[in-house]
Order: structure tokens, then sequence, then C-alpha cells
């Protein structure tokens, strides 16, 4: 089992983000890496599509071989990480917004969240705050629609400039000095978010964490290593479409094929 590769999901391709995280850490892994686009956005589904979508899916990657599960995508990881970790035989990593490394970063007491808005509204992002940041002040943000902007019209689209225009303002105005990436898509965003905060402001992603728990789950279950740098990528959407996109995110040519779970 220690050949097979490392199944990484998401709606769409913000989890490229943290593919290259993992592949930053465990170079000589393979990864299989799919984009649910059939369904994009997630953050538009019930709570009960993604349990029984995340589920389905985790089964699926199981079957075809893979020898454990990142769940790239914070909506997912909130509406289904339970039930896929209770469904699941593999090791399974899922994202969370970093509200608990926020908490012990900042230094006015204030940190500001990005989010699909079904991300902030799930019980297991009140849990989060609650137990990490109940004595913070936590400026909560919904960003609807700059996650598929993002992927349509590109990080750098005026769309996309527009929507950072009024979702990072409220952030800014509460002198936020932490800000958290609670979506795999803005890091891609990163530097423009950055320009709309003060000097000095931390965002927090989640891929390098990710990684590393990753690689720590691996190595005691002695799967860590026995592949050679492979990756695959696969969508439930239209493969040309996502092909392009996957070139213009990633920065190089990536083949992608059709699967379906």
């Amino acid at each position: 089992m220690i050949h097979q590769p490392i199944a990484v999901f998401d709606s769409g391709l913000g989890g490229l983000t943290v593919l290259r995280a993992l592949r930053d850490r465990l170079p000589q892994e393979d990864f299989f890496y799919f984009a649910d686009t059939r369904f994009l956005p997630y953050g538009d589904r019930s709570e009960a599509f993604l349990r029984e979508r995340g589920v389905r899916i985790a089964e699926a990657l199981a079957r075809r071989g893979a020898k454990a599960l990142v769940i790239a995508c914070n909506t997912a990881t909130a509406a289904a990480a339970e039930a896929i970790r209770a469904a699941s035989p593999l090791p399974v990593v899922a994202l969370e917004p970093g509200v608990k490394p926020a908490a012990a970063l900042t230094g006015k007491g204030v940190i500001g969240v990005l989010a699909t808005t079904r991300t902030l509204a799930s019980e297991r992002f009140r849990r989060l705050v609650g137990n990490h940041a109940s004595h913070l002040e936590v400026i909560t943000q919904a960003c609807p629609g700059l996650a598929e902007a993002i992927e349509t019209e590109g990080p750098d689209s005026q769309l996309v400039e527009s929507l950072l225009d009024g979702f990072v303002a409220p952030l800014a105005a509460a002198e936020a000095d932490v800000v958290v990436l609670g979506c795999t898509h803005y890091p891609w965003v990163a530097a423009a978010i950055e320009r709309r905060m003060a000097a000095g402001t931390r965002l927090l992603d989640t891929g390098e964490p990710v990684a590393r728990q990753l690689a720590r789950l691996l190595d005691a279950d002695g799967l860590l290593g026995g592949g050679s740098g492979a990756l695959t990528v696969a969508t439930s959407g239209a493969p040309a479409r996502v092909a392009a996109t996957v070139d213009r995110l990633w920065g190089q040519h990536l083949p992608v094929e059709h699967w379906e779970p």
C-alpha cells in the first residue's frame, strides 16, 4: 500500500494551493487530485448534499487505490469531514480555517476571516471560534462568488479586484492584524488582499500545516514514501475547460482526465 497515491479533492481548483504545499513537503509521493467541478460551487450546496457527495467521493477514491485522503476544501470539511472519516478506511486530513494559529499571533486582539458563506455558517466553524478565539474580536466576511471568479476570470481580473474591494474593506476598517484565508482559492489572491490591509498584517492559509499533518499520519502508519512524484489531475466536469484553468493557476501544463466517483 505504500506505493499507492495520495488523493486530494476539492470542489474546484483552489485545492491546487494545498497540493503544491503537499508536493513541496512530500516530493516522493504520488498524488491524484480530483476537482469536483460538476458541482461547483460547493458553497451553494446544502450540508446534506455535501455530506452525501463527500462520502461518495471518499469511498470511490479508496476503491481507486488511494492510501490517504486530503479534503482540500474548507466548505467540504465543514459539512462532511466527520461523515467522511466515519465512512472511509483511509487516513483523512481535512482543512479548517486557521483560527487557532491566528488567535496566537494577533497583537491587537482582532482577527479577520475570509471564507465562503457555507463555511462561516457551519457548526464546525462556530466551535472553532468558540474553542480558540472567544476572547477575541473575530471579523468574519463571507465572500460569495470570489472562488468562482478566481477560477473563471483569473486572480488578476477586474471582477476579482472589485470583489476584493468589498470583501476586504470591513477587515481593514476593523484593523485586524491577522487575516485567515478560509478558502483554498484565496492564496491565489493573497498579494491583492495584503495591498488592501495595513502594512504588517499577517495572512494565514492552511497548506503547510496540512502537509505537516499528512506527513505525520503517513509516517505513523508506515505509509510514508513509495512514490516517484507522479501527479494525476481529474475532474467530474469538462476536462478541456478545467485544463485551461489548471494551466493558468499552476503555471505549467498538466493533463486533466474525466473521472466520476
